[in-house]
């Protein structure tokens, strides 16, 4: 395949003119105590990517016990378009008393750094209530390369500078910005071909057009496991249970930054700190619940319930990392 124009990445957001103008879970929380009359009505948690993608299907999965919990009708809306940024710039924009939730992932710490002309700053305008799950990313290369483990892949590569390319799932998404990373770490001179989602990677990497992509473990986990890719290594501090065996970039060498996906949910800044505790609590309720838990290892995601204190830690530390990264990869707007 012909690659893609080289040089500093790129990211192209056509829907930005028209738009804009972790701890373990414990044993099941008891019922909570209304917080101030909290909720008085329906919920409406705000997924800001299309129906059928995995932040839509967390806050799918979440909603219906965190209802339960709550008492009152939890509705999941979409409101997509600006790689997040329309649906988050709603929610900003609601009354901070916890009726309107927005569920978010690697976007809500990115955007910040690459859309210009946002009505609203995502440092301050939300209050994270709980970082709901992270989802491992594993490097994978197709069987034509001649690497069983990562140095040699590494040393392979940089016998061939400049005639190489790689895939992500789109610009700026987590397996970019992981690729980026990785990159740059090892030394490698190689093309970005970024496409419209993980699984439209899949056909050239399977092809052997690209020789690398991080994909998350729901999507690649099986084709390690069936011989079509090889796993090279994990972009997190943790091994996946699933791959036993694949080491993390850490322990081979590369002490680059977590790059998981993920996804936290967060109300309008201002909410009150019981609102917080008791949106908390239902999360928790939710992650405890069986066939909740089990539906999220079917799709690799780990189920956090962190308490909003740690939430926003955790979402303050990935937008200063992954905002160095923006600037020193030069990841841009046209």
């Amino acid at each position: 395949m012909a690659p893609a124009r080289r040089g500093a990445h790129v990211t192209r957001r056509r829907a930005f003119a028209a738009g804009l103008g972790a701890a373990a879970l414990g044993p099941r929380p008891p019922a909570a105590q209304p917080a101030g009359g909290f909720p008085s009505r329906p919920i409406r948690l705000v997924s800001p990517y299309p129906p059928g993608g995995g932040t839509d299907t967390t806050a799918r999965l979440i909603g219906p016990p965190m209802s339960e919990f709550l008492g009152q009708p939890i509705v999941v809306e979409n409101r997509p378009g600006a790689g997040g940024a329309i649906g988050a710039g709603h929610v900003a924009e609601q009354p901070p008393d916890g009726h309107t939730l927005l569920v978010d992932s690697l976007g809500h710490v990115v955007n910040p750094h690459l859309l210009r002309g946002l009505r609203f700053d995502y440092a301050v305008a939300f209050a994270p209530v709980s970082l709901v799950t992270v989802l491992r990313q594993i490097l994978v290369v197709p069987p034509s390369v001649p690497a069983g483990i990562l140095a040699e892949f590494v040393a392979w590569a940089k016998a061939r500078p400049g005639r190489l390319s790689w895939g992500s799932s789109g610009n700026a998404t987590g397996s970019h910005l992981a690729g980026v990373l990785f990159t740059r770490a090892a030394g490698l001179d190689m093309t970005h071909v970024p496409y419209r989602g993980g699984s439209a990677v899949l056909p050239d990497l399977l092809a052997g057009n690209i020789v690398f992509a991080f994909a998350t473990v729901s999507v690649g986990s099986q084709l390690v496991r069936d011989g079509r890719l090889k796993g090279l290594a994990i972009a997190s501090r943790e091994r996946v249970a699933s791959l036993p065996g694949i080491a993390t970039m850490a322990e081979l060498g590369f002490p680059m930054a977590d790059m998981d996906e993920w996804n936290v949910l967060t109300s309008p800044a201002g909410t009150p700190p019981a609102v917080l505790a008791r949106l908390h609590q239902a999360v928790r309720h939710a992650l405890a619940q069986p066939h909740v838990r089990d539906r999220f290892a079917q799709i690799g995601a780990v189920t956090v319930g962190s308490s909003p204190e740690e939430a926003a830690r955790f979402v303050a530390e990935r937008r200063e990392a992954l905002g160095r990264l923006v600037r020193e990869a030069h990841i841009t707007i046209e």
